[in-house]
């Protein structure tokens, strides 16, 4: 009797480890291949041959934006649209980093906690959105690329 429900235990628990990768597997699929879309597309239009970051921006648009290095040794952002028209390519970058896209966004808010950055394009200018949370609300900041400067708050969500 007792190995019998010893038994019964573990095929439930094996059913639940089963059926948790599956759940995580399926979930991150989309994003998954966001990415490798944008690294195929990267490779072709920016000759991108390290890929540091990948980042999945949605505003107006949604965009994906992959950060590394090209095949001369370059520091390139490679921004696209989801619609695949108008690729974005940003060789040597000269604006401002994640780490200081965050600072910037945590100077308007101390209390907040960091939630996420990501790099793609507003109103037609190159931007970092830094989500916060604080106080049980989320905030959302565009910084703009070039000069740190906040476009838009998005607040209290």
């Amino acid at each position: 009797m007792k190995d019998r429900i010893k038994i019964i235990i573990c095929i439930i628990l094996g059913a639940i480890i089963l059926f948790a990768t599956i759940f995580y597997v399926r979930s991150t699929r989309p994003l998954n291949q966001a990415k490798a879309e944008a690294v195929t597309i990267a490779e072709k239009y920016a000759d991108i041959d390290k890929v540091d970051k990948f980042y999945w921006f949605n505003r107006n648009k949604t965009y994906f934006t992959v950060t590394g290095t090209n095949t001369k040794g370059q520091n390139i952002i490679v921004i696209i649209p989801k619609s695949g028209e108008k690729v974005t390519v940003l060789k040597n970058p000269d604006g401002l980093t994640e780490n200081k896209a965050k600072a910037a966004a945590k100077a308007v808010d101390t209390t907040a906690e960091i939630k996420n950055a990501a790099l793609g394009i507003y109103q037609d200018q190159v931007v970092w959105e830094v989500t916060t949370s604080s106080s049980k609300n989320l905030n959302f900041y565009l910084i703009d690329f070039k000069t740190g400067d906040l476009v838009k708050t998005i607040s209290n969500i």
